[in-house]
């Protein structure tokens, strides 16, 4: 049976797992996220090579995105503080939708999910923040998990593959 690992068995006492029993391995993790434009944002984007008044979009969420990958461990509570390998923030339009892959990779006892879920929502915030003058009606959904590797069990979103 599957327990949470962040509390005791009555569900209580929050606390930072300890990983010093466990293996030091190669991860890596692959997330996403996709944010929505309305049809004449991502036109009107498009036709500005992506430069707004605040800067080159799709280059400030992608420094953006790694800026929140190595924050990870001060933003969520409970996560480890990772020395990082590599980290690849990628942002590709298909249609009206910004697709962003965050891909974090380490050597250690823990894996970088979090890290990787991190900079892909980063990044799509930050495309809403720089876009926001020209539309309130984006929409940032489908922030998940593609794939990870390296730990316990690996994993591999069934449509990625």
């Amino acid at each position: 049976m599957k327990t949470l690992t962040h509390v005791n068995e009555r569900g209580e006492d929050p606390r930072m797992v300890d990983i010093s029993g466990k293996e030091v391995t190669e991860r890596s993790a692959h997330a996403q996220a996709r944010l929505v434009f309305p049809s004449d944002v991502a036109r009107t984007l498009a036709d500005a090579g992506f430069m707004t008044s605040k800067g080159a979009v799709l280059t400030v969420a992608q420094i953006a995105g790694v800026m929140g990958v190595k924050a990870t461990s001060q933003l969520i509570p409970l996560c480890h503080p990772l020395s990082l390998s590599g980290c690849r923030v990628e942002i590709s339009m298909d249609g009206d939708e910004a697709v962003i892959d965050c891909r974090v990779s380490c050597k250690g006892r823990t894996g970088v999910e979090m890290e990787a879920l991190t900079g892909a929502s980063i990044a799509a915030l930050t495309i809403y923040d720089m876009c926001k003058a020209l539309s309130h009606d984006m929409i940032i959904r489908d922030v998940r998990l593609m794939g990870k590797d390296g730990g316990k069990r690996d994993f591999i979103r069934l449509e990625n593959a």
